[in-house]
């Protein structure tokens, strides 16, 4: 699992999966802290590389994207590849 953030986009890639995710929640916590930073109000999510999603890497997303609102950002998902749609199609991205 990587998170990589450039101005309003956050790029995400590799395995968010449970076996994928665990030791990588540093990335998470530490791209929330760039996240003040966006200059519009919108945070694009970029999922083209992520590799493999399951129910728990879906889990740690969908409060990762509550953080990114708490922070004041709209996460808009970009770029997500058609394997993957079904799995994101079940977040709230209000």
């Amino acid at each position: 699992m990587t998170i990589r953030m450039a101005g309003n986009t956050a790029f995400l890639g590799g395995d968010w999966t449970l076996h994928g995710t665990p030791r990588k929640m540093d990335s998470l916590s530490s791209s929330l802290q760039l996240i003040e930073s966006v200059g519009d109000n919108y945070l694009h999510i970029d999922c083209g590389q992520i590799s493999r999603i399951d129910p728990d890497g879906l889990q740690l997303l969908n409060v990762w994207l509550e953080c990114v609102r708490i922070r004041g950002a709209k996460p808009r998902l970009v770029n997500v590849p058609e394997t993957l749609k079904p799995w994101v199609s079940h977040l709230v991205l209000h």
